[in-house]
């Protein structure tokens, strides 16, 4: 579970930078059930992490599809966009991004913190 792991990754990043000055935000194409299973499953691995961040349910992939993340059609017709991770400053300009063919690629936390930092 790549999506997990990230997600329990970010909640690592987020206790380490000024909550005030940042904020994540994760966009799934999970339906909101499966995200809360998602969630509930990272709180049992990581001995009751919570995740303090926004979580989006995209499950018709529009929002995926607006940003040009869409990288194939899944079981069911569920969208399965290509993980990507966005820095974005206060004045909404993205400072920052990574993008991936591979599903099983995700940024590490010292890069985002890189870009945090250089904001």
């Amino acid at each position: 579970m790549y999506c997990a792991e990230q997600l329990g990754e970010l909640s690592d990043l987020l206790a380490t930078v000024e909550k005030e000055n940042t904020a994540i935000i994760a966009v799934s194409s999970d339906d909101p059930d499966d995200l809360q299973a998602m969630v509930d499953h990272i709180a049992t691995e990581r001995e009751g992490l919570v995740i303090d961040y926004s979580l989006l349910s995209d499950p018709d992939g529009s929002v995926i599809k607006r940003y040009g993340l869409l990288s194939q059609v899944g079981p069911g017709g569920r969208p399965m966009p290509h993980p990507t991770t966005y820095v974005i400053d206060k004045s909404g300009r993205i400072q920052w991004h990574m993008t991936e063919i591979d599903y099983r690629v995700r940024p590490e936390n010292e890069d985002i913190l890189a870009a945090l930092i250089g904001l």
